[in-house]
Parts: C-alpha cells; sequence; structure tokens
C-alpha cells in the first residue's frame, strides 16, 4: 500500500525568466527522503543545474528558494527557508538562512522549492498561489526601497496578508553581499543571494497559500511537541534570555569576556561598548517583540527612535530592529558606540538590502584603510575614515547600496576593495573565501576557528554550536543535549583539540539537518529547546517516515558533502581553508589579552576534520567514496 504523502506538496516550482515560462516537477519521494528540503535540496538542484566555472552574476546561475518537510508544521521554529547560488562573494556555493512567514505561505500555495534560471530583459517579480504561478512586470517596482516595494505588490494583489522575498537597491545595484528580505526585518543574509536575484532582474517572489492545505501525517504528535516545548521555555535560562533582550542579548556578555570584536578585530574589548548591550537596547529604543510564524520564543526585538531624536536619526519600526550581529558588526566592527546610529544603519541595511554583517565588516575595513592612510581623503567623498565616527558609518551604508563614490568600490567586499586599493590592504580584509568573519571570536571559542576555516560557503557562526555550551557554567538543558549526540563536557573553550574537533564536526552534522530541515537553531539547536530525539519526533509527526536519529544525521552529512563538492567542482580545496593573519596575533586587552589562534594547531585539527568527514586530507574535499556511501556520487559532475 503506497502511503499518503505527508509533509511536502511534491512539487518544485519551475522558473525561467528568459524565455517568461513557469512548469511544475514533481521529484520522486525517495529525493524528499534523502534530502528533507532547505539546504540540501538547494544545493543539490544548484549543482545538477550548472556547470562549473558558472559566473554567479550570469543567467546560467541558478537561484533556489526551499522550504522543507517540516517547513509550516504548527510548531515553533519551523517556518524558515533556505536561498541557495553560487555566491558573487565567494566564488563558490551560497548558501543563506531566513526565518519569518513566507516559508509556510509557499508550501500553503502548494510547493516545496522554488528553481530560477535565466534573467528577465526587464524587472519581474513573481507571484505564487493556490498551485500556479505568473511572472508580473516590475518596471514600476524597481529602484524602490524594500517597504515601498512591498507595500505596492501587496496593493496590487489585494491581500495584506501576501508574503513577499525581496531585494532593495543594493541587489539591483549587484552589490555582491545584497541580501534578500522577507517582512522587510528577517534577511537571508548572507553570501550575496540578492544580488544574484538582481542579477535576473528578480524584484521579489511573492507567495500566498492556505494553511489547509498542509498535510502532516500526525497533526496532535505535533500539537504534542508545540506544548512540550512551551513547557520547557518556562525553566530555560537560554530562551528566556533570548526572549527578553532578542539576541543582542549576549553582547554584554561578549564585552565583558573580551569576546567582541572590535575595530576590525583589533580587539576584543570596546570602550563605550555598554550602550550597545540589549539591555541598553531594550531600556532606550524598545518597542515591542515579535515572532516568526507559529513561534512562542518571539526573539526578534522592534526599535523605533522618533524623528529629531538622537542626533535627527529617525528610525522606523517597520523595518525590526538590529540581531546581536547587526549591533556588533555596525557597531562594534566600526567603534561606533552610540545605540541610536547603530540602530538607524541597521534600519537603513533593511531599506537597501544588505547583508549588515558584510556591511559592517567592510565600512570597518575602510575605516581601518582610512586611518592607516591608504584610502585618501580625496577619495573618500567628504567622510572621515576613522573608527567611532557615526556619519561615516551612516553615509558609507548609503553609498555602498547606491555604488556611489568610495561605495562603489566597497560593494564588491573587503577583499576585491584590498586588491584595488594596495599598500598591504588585504591584511586588513577580515575574511575567508571572500566572505567577512561574523561576530564570534575564534580566538576565544577555539572550535569556530576551525568552523570559519572549512564552512564550504565561508565564516559562519551558525554551521555548529558554540564553545561556550561546553563551560562549567551551561545550563543542565544544554548538557543533556550534548550527551545525546555523544559528546562530553565541561571543557576550556580556547583549547582547540582533537575532542574539539569532534565536537564542530558532531554539532556540524546536527546543524548541517536543521538547515536542510529550514529548523531554527534557537529552537532546535544542542543549546536550545528541543533535542535530536524531538526532531525525529517531528519528522515522524509531519512526514510517516519511520526515520530513526541517525538517518537524518546522515541528511546533515549529505547536505555539507554537497555543499563542499561544489566548491571542490569550482577548484577550492584546504588551500582556502585559511583564517586572516590577524586572528594569530595575541589580542592586546581586556580579559581575552593574549588569546590567540594557533596556526600550528588548527592545521592539526583541519587534517582530523578532514578524517571524520571521510575527505581526502590533501584536498580537503570528499572522495568519491564517501559520496558514494551517501548516495550522492552524482554530486561529482
Amino acid at each position: 500500500m503506497v502511503q499518503p504523502r505527508a509533509g511536502y506538496a511534491g512539487r518544485i516550482l519551475r522558473v525561467d525568466l528568459t524565455r517568461g515560462t513557469t512548469r511544475v516537477e514533481e521529484p520522486e519521494p525517495e529525493l524528499y527522503r534523502q534530502l528533507m528540503g532547505g539546504s540540501a535540496l538547494g544545493a543539490a538542484y544548484l549543482i545538477r543545474n550548472t556547470s562549473r566555472g558558472v559566473e554567479p552574476l550570469g543567467p546560467e546561475n541558478v537561484l533556489v528558494f526551499a522550504a522543507s518537510v517540516v517547513g509550516g508544521a504548527p510548531v515553533s521554529g519551523a517556518s524558515r527557508f533556505s536561498v541557495t547560488a553560487k555566491s558573487p562573494l565567494t566564488g563558490t556555493i551560497g548558501d543563506s538562512q531566513c526565518g519569518g512567514w513566507w516559508a509556510p505561505e509557499l508550501k500553503g500555495a502548494g510547493f516545496d522549492a522554488v528553481v530560477i534560471t535565466g534573467a528577465s530583459p526587464r524587472p519581474v517579480y513573481l507571484w505564487i498561489t493556490d498551485g500556479r504561478a505568473e511572472i508580473r512586470p516590475a518596471e514600476h517596482l524597481w529602484g524602490l526601497e524594500t517597504a515601498e516595494a512591498q507595500a505596492r505588490i501587496r496593493a496590487e494583489l489585494g491581500d495584506q496578508r501576501v508574503q513577499v522575498a525581496l531585494i532593495g537597491p543594493a541587489g539591483e545595484r549587484l552589490v555582491r553581499y545584497a541580501c534578500i528580505l522577507n517582512n522587510l526585518k528577517h534577511a537571508a543574509g548572507r553570501t550575496g543571494m540578492g544580488a544574484v536575484m538582481g542579477s535576473k532582474r528578480l524584484k521579489a517572489v511573492a507567495a500566498r497559500g492556505s494553511s489547509r492545505a498542509l498535510k502532516w501525517h500526525d497533526p496532535e504528535a505535533i500539537k504534542r511537541l508545540h506544548h512540550a516545548g512551551i513547557k520547557t521555555l518556562e525553566a530555560h535560562p537560554n530562551v528566556l534570555g533570548l526572549r527578553d533582550l532578542g539576541s543582542n542579548g549576549v553582547l554584554g556578555f561578549q564585552l565583558t569576556t573580551g569576546g567582541l570584536p572590535s575595530r576590525n578585530w583589533t580587539s576584543g574589548v570596546l570602550l563605550g561598548g555598554e550602550s550597545l548591550t540589549g539591555e541598553a537596547m531594550r531600556r532606550e529604543i524598545y518597542v515591542k517583540s515579535e515572532a516568526c510564524a507559529g513561534c512562542f520564543v518571539a526573539c526578534k526585538q522592534v526599535v523605533a527612535v522618533p524623528d529629531k531624536s538622537g542626533g535627527g536619526y529617525f528610525v522606523d519600526p517597520t523595518y525590526g530592529g538590529p540581531e546581536y550581529e547587526s549591533v556588533a558588526s555596525l557597531g562594534a566592527y566600526t567603534g561606533v558606540t552610540d545605540l541610536k546610529t547603530v540602530a538607524k544603519a541597521s534600519e537603513r541595511c533593511n531599506r537597501y538590502g544588505l547583508d549588515t554583517i558584510s556591511t559592517g565588516a567592510t565600512i570597518a575595513f575602510a575605516m581601518e584603510a582610512g586611518e592607516k592612510g591608504l584610502i585618501p581623503a580625496s577619495g573618500a567623498g567628504g567622510l572621515d575614515l576613522r573608527f567611532g565616527d557615526g556619519k561615516t558609518l551612516l553615509g558609507l551604508v548609503e553609498a555602498i547600496a547606491m555604488r556611489r563614490g568610495l561605495g562603489d568600490l566597497l560593494a564588491d567586499g573587503p577583499v576585491a576593495a584590498a586588491g584595488a586599493i594596495g599598500g598591504g590592504a588585504e591584511r586588513l580584509a577580515m575574511c575567508v573565501k571572500g566572505s567577512p568573519l561574523p561576530a564570534h571570536m575564534p580566538q576565544v571559542k577555539a572550535s569556530l576557528g576551525l568552523a570559519y576555516a572549512v564552512v564550504p560557503f565561508g565564516p559562519d557562526h551558525c554551521s555548529s554550536e558554540h564553545d561556550l555550551i561546553l563551560d562549567p557554567s551551561a545550563c543542565d538543558e544544554s548538557r543533556n543535549h550534548l550527551t545525546k549526540l555523544g559528546l562530553k563536557g565541561p571543557a576550556e573553550p580556547a583549547v582547540l583539540d582533537e575532542e574539539r574537533v569532534r565536537f564542530f564536526f558532531t554539532t556540524q552534522r546536527f546543524y548541517g539537518l536543521l538547515d536542510s530541515l529550514n529548523l531554527c537553531l534557537y529552537v532546535f539547536g544542542t543549546d536550545w529547546l528541543y533535542d535530536l530525539d524531538e526532531t525525529t519526533a517531528l519528522v515522524r509527526a509531519a512526514t510517516g517516515w519511520d526515520v530513526t536519529p541517525d538517518e537524518l544525521l546522515s541528511v546533515g552529512d549529505r547536505r555539507n558533502n554537497l555543499l563542499r563538492a561544489f566548491g571542490a567542482r569550482e577548484g577550492f580545496t584546504r588551500e582556502q581553508d585559511i583564517l586572516p593573519a590577524r586572528l594569530a596575533e595575541p589580542l592586546p586587552e581586556g580579559p581575552s589579552q593574549g588569546m590567540k589562534v594557533d596556526a600550528c594547531a588548527l592545521e592539526k585539527a583541519k587534517d582530523a576534520y578532514y578524517a571524520l568527514a571521510g575527505w581526502d586530507l590533501r584536498t580537503g574535499n570528499p572522495t568519491p567514496k564517501r559520496l558514494a556511501e551517501l548516495g550522492i556520487s552524482w554530486a561529482l559532475g
């Protein structure tokens, strides 16, 4: 007897923008069980539909929006989607995750993913509803900021509940770290997916579905999981803190422990950084908390600064509020400690469609280059290129988005800008594989040094659990999660030894699974509400498949191997798995004074990691044997 389909629609929308056509593809059920959706599904379609050397901003690149088999389930943390394409910033695979409300609407409209090829001769947007899709003209939307574009699309479609994934002026101008926004405050931020969308002249993908279209194998089991999570939340310090202060609640801890990367990573502390903490944000500019679809954690902080308050900066709550990464990169990286200025910079990034991490890192690079005399005053467009200058921060956000003056150079990222500037500017570009570092210091959290080096799409703080879960102060819930993954604790967070490599590898497998299921790391990650057993229970309840935890971890393996296989096809090896030289220099001050990345230990850790992954030690890439074991030999190309 054939089991009725549950958890997924079994339909992939294929869009050819060059021809202006759409069609529906119905993959075999085995593909869904093998990959689950999300990041793994996106990587599979990218590998199968592109050739080596594909131009990231050319029509041959493939852009994939993917939900998962649990996407839209009525449980916290299940409303996310992935965006995948070849990255214009790194030249390897681009992989970005986004929360909000868009994925449930896509699933409710009858599709599990959207695969977009070609490039339209004129601006368009895609409208998806009730199992059908329409390519609509968007000349009237091109050039608009994100809020105005979203408002016009919803008015045009006559439904304010339409969810819109769209780009702003930065994506239209092909800024290489442009992002894609959903609901103006949820970003598929990293790896330049907004630029790929802009290169296809695709302003937006709008979706509207029905929750009645989502079929689950065991809805009551999902409901029980949801209520169990609420009960756990009541006594879980990490999640309660997240609800109260949002992700920026961690900034104070980073500051007091010397783990807040400041002034372009020259220090782990920031004078005046107390003004940027989650507590300060709550006290001074907080308006309310919001949630992604169906989530009871509600970690999204909405902020506002009234017109003419705080130096004349109006911060519009329509755009939500800055996450920790936004405050750290736009504030600590640049040395700007005025909270309202940093909030305004974050708001402008959402208006224009810019990744806040890459934007802050690029501006910090420019500030240091200016202080060192590598960028002359005549090339700064009247801005004072020095750390701590709020006017320069805001001016460069706009200049980058509009590719105006110095912003045009910076719009291609720190590595490209450094190459054009010369004079040793390359040492100031705090990037791996061309992508800027996120705001967690591997000098303090040792496993992140390995993560930043080897993650296939560039340095990422969400590809594995952080070392602090190993600290003796970690809560009991976190330790229980580690035990179920076969890991030990406590341990010293700053030591990169074999056990730390195994910690990274194991939690990367789990997080690779979560990114394929599009499950939120704040809810399902190893430091949060649900563990691997409960993740397994969710997949069973959604699909009816009798999956095991080990089978699901193999999905994480497939995802991680697919991402790495794409990089191998594009010529990437372990030679690109290197960190900026600055990280190997002792930190000069504060609680982390003297701490650094041990370059020799990192090389040994890379060997140990490649061995655990079953990859070639010389190249650091998947072997044919390993891909065959995972059932993805076709990824060799």
